[in-house]
């Protein structure tokens, strides 16, 4: 198959499809590889990396969408490139179609065949394509939430962990999936006071046992979590419904009565924010505030730390990369049921039911 990687064009996205070692497997197994020139670079991989693996370096994006019976990117196409896309085409990256109805439906019209990383599910409900991106995301909301709650950032100057006679910092973490937790284990790591709010029982009862005592856990209900938001300095939204839009869990009334100078970072914002005064920054600008409390929501969170976040990304998308390249689309969902919920859209229509419900959309799902 001719496989084409073409670079990131979201804003402040440094993260690569494909690294060198990736593209070296797909060479070996037969495939052709094309690299738009530079597409490497935001994570350190330079064009003669790729050429020296077997990949081909083409000057532009027109040429690679051009060429390629697969795409492989990061994040999901801007309106700029809708009209490379091509029918048949195999599109293979995260797409968050719940939140995104002009692309869509450009994935319909186009009859793209479009598999979203985030939603390709094992058999035990896992997201393994979601994970690490999530471990990292998660790990920087702490780290991003530090730094903005400094005085020099426009925070209240408060130092997360406090020190000897002064009072610690506390953070609310809303949603303890695999974000909460890798949040969580950062502001603990800083000496923070955490509170994690999730619906789940047994996963509260979990978070209780892995963490021994060193969080607060609560169940995720109106009351615990405007009393959590309202007492802390730093609020982290995590909260995940695969393939639909985020609940809106913290409201504007509940924002209008924190303290000022606090700081909320929302890492749902992909999936249009469990917050509801949220809305989509970049790594240009990423902040905002609303009634004197920071909000920082950029959706490819990832992107700032490329390098880690790339060969994470690939440890993860490689495998199905190999068969979808391999055996085409429906065989490969044939012969790997978890790439079933992760085909988005198919001939001409919406084939993942969560999001033709949010979008309102005609569903047809694939045949197997």
């Amino acid at each position: 198959m001719i496989i084409g990687v073409p670079k990131e064009i979201k804003i402040g996205e440094n993260r690569v499809g494909l690294t060198d070692a990736a593209v070296q497997q797909l060479t070996i197994e037969g495939h052709t590889v094309y690299v738009e020139k530079d597409a490497g670079l935001g994570s350190r991989i330079t064009n003669e990396a790729y050429e020296a693996v077997g990949g081909k370096i083409l000057d532009s994006a027109d040429e690679v969408w051009a060429k390629a019976q697969m795409i492989v990117k990061v994040k999901e196409p801007l309106p700029e490139e809708y009209d490379r896309m091509k029918e048949d085409l195999i599109l293979y990256t995260y797409l968050h179609l719940a939140a995104e109805p002009k692309l869509t439906k450009a994935l319909c019209d186009k009859k793209v065949k479009a598999i979203a990383y985030e939603t390709i599910q094992d058999a035990d409900g896992s997201l393994p394509l979601l994970t690490p991106m999530s471990e990292v995301a998660g790990r920087m909301a702490t780290q991003v939430g530090a730094t903005y709650l400094q005085k020099d950032r426009g925070g209240m100057g408060v130092l997360l962990g406090g020190v000897t006679g002064v009072e610690r910092a506390k953070v609310t973490v809303i949603g303890g999936g695999v974000v909460g937790i890798n949040s969580a284990k950062m502001a603990i790591g800083l000496g923070a006071d955490v509170t994690i709010i999730d619906v789940n029982h047994r996963r509260l009862e979990y978070l209780d046992d892995v963490f021994q005592g060193r969080i607060h856990t609560l169940y995720s209900n109106y009351l615990n979590i405007e009393k959590s938001v309202l007492e802390s300095h730093l609020v982290i939204g995590g909260v995940l419904v695969t393939g639909r839009k985020a609940p809106k869990l913290v409201t504007k009334d509940m924002v209008s009565r924190m303290m000022k100078g606090s700081v909320i970072v929302d890492v749902a914002v992909d999936q249009g924010g469990c917050i509801e005064t949220c809305r989509p920054t970049s790594h240009t600008q990423p902040t905002y505030e609303v009634d004197g409390v920071i909000h920082y929501c950029v959706p490819n969170m990832p992107g700032a730390v490329a390098r880690t976040s790339t060969y994470a990304l690939n440890n993860a998308t490689y495998k199905y990369c190999s068969m979808l390249a391999r055996m085409g689309v429906e065989d490969a969902i044939a012969k790997d049921k978890a790439l079933f919920p992760g085909l988005n859209v198919y001939g001409g229509y919406v084939a993942y039911e969560p999001v033709a419900r949010d979008l309102e959309m005609e569903y047809r799902p694939y045949k197997i």
